[in-house]
């Protein structure tokens, strides 16, 4: 009987998907799942197939079978037995894709303790919050982050592990299986959404289960099919990363591939192009960065399928994307608190891409554009984009409009809008418009306080041009002629870099604290 990885349109999709046919790529059912037998175990059959591939910065290559990965996560689920760890208890690890992260992570999962990745840059702030949250019994990372990791503990704890070389030999006195003790519906990982060191981002927790609903965007956002050879460069402590690159793939059974080390656009296009990939779900900054570096057309590709989220992508990319790759490059909307609820259906031949679209709804979901009055926009028309969720309508927190075939645009967070003198702009088109200008590398706009027009535009300029006011007066008027008279930036700053979120993403907030400190101090 067929099953829901064996279609790929995107009539298929409405007319087959249902919560019924997803636990049936699964060995688990509603009673009893595990993540790590579903993802790893089930797949290590001895032949040594690789389950991830690692693109290192230094330009080495690391492949990871399911044998090897299955054989050390069941030792390490054994020691955490041996240690005391009990279900329920949190295991946290600040360590880049390698054999110790894999192991960790599957390792914690298959004993019913509860996996906490944590990004490797962060700093004593940010990580001793987030281990003050979530109060992980042992804290897993590597002897540079050691000093770091022990500087947060309290009391003792976290118990500080190094995972080097001579911890993983003390593992191989371990069997190298395990059955797991999980129910579905226990939780699985508690995952950080990206903040500020000041702010304590909310952990998301999710159960066993999640990777059930985690196929509705596999198969329709990122377009996964048993056969693919997958790549996300996304950091694997974030959502995308986590979720969409690793744990997805692998529960179909799929390679997948990862970057590890400071991120190298180049680097990346070299691992896209030696390990011969045909599906690559990234995030949009990933993008532009391969498009900045010029060295496109140094490789060669063999996309089939292509993906992006966190944020959408500039025109300019947008076309980059089509001239190198070859290959229409598709939206997935989401967050880690909601999941993926708006896709592009990559690989559907009977689903039309429209450049710069969100898409349409995954199958099950139902969204729409408000009024403030709660009644729905017209076509064209700017307003809330809300989610039918538990009975009731619930806010993204995003602002969108539809066109007259139903796709969904992305107009902005709620939060970057500016109005200035009565009209009002979105950050994120001001952005895409500047960026495609050629001395603009990146961009970040923000609304900043005007006594006469209540805010005016600023926008964050990264170029490959020093800074000179005729080339900030030519920034301007290429702004206002694109977008309209009033919809320009009246003030340019020229910046080295921008600050960015975990994911990728310009974080406008970080911009607009920086622009009320200057102001309060000032005064």
């Amino acid at each position: 009987m067929p099953k829901l990885t064996d279609y790929t349109s995107y009539a298929d999709a409405q007319a087959h998907a249902s919560s019924a046919a997803l636990w049936e790529l699964f060995d688990g059912d509603r009673e009893h799942l595990n993540i790590a037998h579903e993802c790893i175990t089930r797949h290590a059959d001895g032949s040594g197939r690789p389950a991830v591939r690692i693109a290192h910065a230094d330009g080495t290559d690391e492949i990871l079978s399911f044998d090897t990965i299955a054989a050390g996560a069941a030792q390490f689920a054994h020691w955490l037995d041996a240690e005391g760890v009990q279900p329920g208890e949190r295991i946290a690890f600040m360590l880049e894709p390698s054999l110790p992260f894999y192991v960790c992570l599957f390792g914690a999962m298959q004993t019913g303790a509860i996996s906490v990745p944590l990004f490797t840059l962060f700093g004593p702030d940010a990580l001793k919050l987030r281990v003050g949250d979530c109060n992980p019994s042992i804290l897993v990372t590597n002897a540079e982050k050691a000093e770091l990791a022990r500087s947060v503990a309290t009391d003792g704890k976290p118990r500080v592990i190094v995972a080097d070389a001579a911890f993983l030999a003390s593992l191989s006195g371990f069997p190298t299986s395990y059955t797991p003790k999980t129910k579905a519906n226990d939780m699985a990982v508690f995952q950080y959404t990206s903040g500020t060191t000041r702010e304590l981002p909310e952990a998301v927790k999710h159960s066993h289960r999640t990777l059930v609903t985690l196929m509705f965007a596999a198969l329709y956002g990122t377009g996964i099919r048993p056969g693919d050879e997958f790549f996300c460069p996304s950091s694997p402590a974030w959502g995308h990363g986590l979720w969409h690159g690793t744990l997805a793939p692998l529960g179909m059974g799929v390679t997948t591939g990862t970057f590890a080390g400071r991120f190298d656009p180049v680097r990346l296009m070299k691992a896209l192009s030696d390990y011969g990939i045909t599906n690559m779900s990234a995030a949009a900054t990933h993008y532009r960065m391969m498009k900045n570096s010029g060295k496109g057309g140094d490789f060669t590709f063999h996309f089939q399928k292509l993906s992006y989220t966190g944020e959408p992508i500039d025109p300019a990319t947008l076309e980059w994307v089509d001239e190198t790759f070859k290959v229409p490059v598709c939206s997935m909307y989401g967050t880690t608190e909601i999941g993926v609820v708006l896709v592009n259906f990559p690989g559907a031949k009977d689903f039309n891409v429209k450049p710069g679209s969100l898409g349409k709804a995954v199958p099950g979901q139902r969204l729409e554009v408000q009024r403030p009055d709660g009644s729905v926009c017209d076509p064209g028309e700017i307003g809330e984009l809300m989610l039918w969720r538990g009975g009731g309508w619930m806010t993204t927190k995003d602002r969108a409009k539809t066109d007259e075939d139903g796709y969904f645009y992305h107009c902005g967070r709620a939060d970057d809008v500016i109005i200035s003198a009565g009209w009002t702009m979105s950050a994120v088109e001001i952005e895409n418009t500047m960026l495609r200008h050629d001395a603009v590398l990146e961009c970040g706009v923000i609304g900043v306080p005007d006594e006469k027009r209540g805010q005016v535009v600023k926008a964050f300029v990264v170029s490959n041009q020093p800074y000179s006011e005729a080339l900030v007066k030519e920034l301007q008027d290429f702004t206002r002629e694109k977008l309209s008279q009033h919809e320009f930036p009246r003030i340019v700053e020229f910046v080295p870099e921008l600050p960015k979120n975990p994911a990728g993403k310009v974080h406008r907030k970080m911009l607009r604290d920086r622009e009320a400190a200057k102001l309060a101090a000032a005064n």
